[in-house]
């Protein structure tokens, strides 16, 4: 099994892979970071790493029935809609997609509801408003999206399944070493986690799209999240610099007051 091991593209392509799989990663890592926010500080850690595993294991299960998610691209039925010249075929792909799309809609846009208006801020002492059984059930329901999707790069990228579960157990060792580091950064920097969100938005809405047979290329996606940090990172290090603006109390004199009063 492991005799494939011995090519060198076999090599390049889990080294290609791997990287993929974490490039991919870093949306599953930022909403977890971000709904584990809501988890009391002691159980924080602890909500990251069981986040990071179930994706690991929901990946594992999906490479063990590839093929039938390579059929889960095959129509379940048909739509004739009148504005379209073509029929719509829908697939399981397609309702797994948009149902995902959806849900980091819904969830990425309540979430900055309540940042603005302030109204999950009630925390104790201890912090956080969620408990965990109700963080686990979001995280999965986003694992699978995410490994949906993970899975079917790897199919374009690999033939062989050993090669595509070493470069997810590789990826995957990578994200639970530095998403304390990221989920921190998140969320102790308001800014970046309004930016984290609007990217879960947007990504939202590429799963809709894709869902809707529009395909939009993820280069262009992930261009404009490293180029909106990069302007977020120069902004944050021209705060640090800058001396906060203080406003000017104008001195009114007595003798203004007197004539006035006359």
């Amino acid at each position: 099994m492991f005799d494939v091991f011995s090519s060198p593209d076999v090599w390049l392509s889990l080294l290609t892979l791997t990287f993929m799989e974490v490039v991919l990663g870093i949306d599953n890592i930022v909403f977890i970071s971000i709904v584990v926010a809501r988890l009391p500080k002691a159980q924080q850690a602890r909500g990251r790493t069981i986040g990071l595993m179930l994706a690991l294991v929901f990946r594992i299960i999906l490479l063990m029935f590839i093929s039938h998610i390579v059929n889960a691209n095959q129509p379940l039925f048909t739509w004739n809609l009148p504005w379209m010249d073509e029929p719509f075929n829908v697939s399981w792909r397609d309702i797994i997609l948009f149902g995902g799309g959806l849900f980091l809609l819904a969830k990425s846009t309540t979430e900055i509801h309540n940042k603005l208006e302030g109204e999950e801020e009630h925390h104790s002492a201890a912090g956080g408003t969620a408990t965990m059984g109700k963080i686990l059930v979001q995280i999965v329901m986003v694992d699978i999206v995410f490994s949906f999707d993970s899975i079917l790069t790897a199919v374009g990228l690999v033939d062989h399944v050993i090669v595509m579960i070493v470069a997810v157990i590789i990826s995957m060792g990578i994200m639970l070493a530095f998403a304390k580091y990221v989920s921190d950064f998140v969320n102790d920097h308001p800014t970046v986690k309004m930016l984290a969100l609007s990217f879960l938005i947007m990504i939202g809405v590429m799963l809709v799209v894709e869902a809707l047979h529009a395909h939009i290329p993820k280069g262009y996606i992930y261009f404009a999240m490293f180029f909106s940090l990069l302007v977020e990172m120069l902004n944050m290090k021209l705060r640090k610099k800058t001396e906060p603006v203080q406003l000017r109390q104008s001195e009114i004199k007595t003798e203004d007051i007197t004539v006035q009063g006359r």
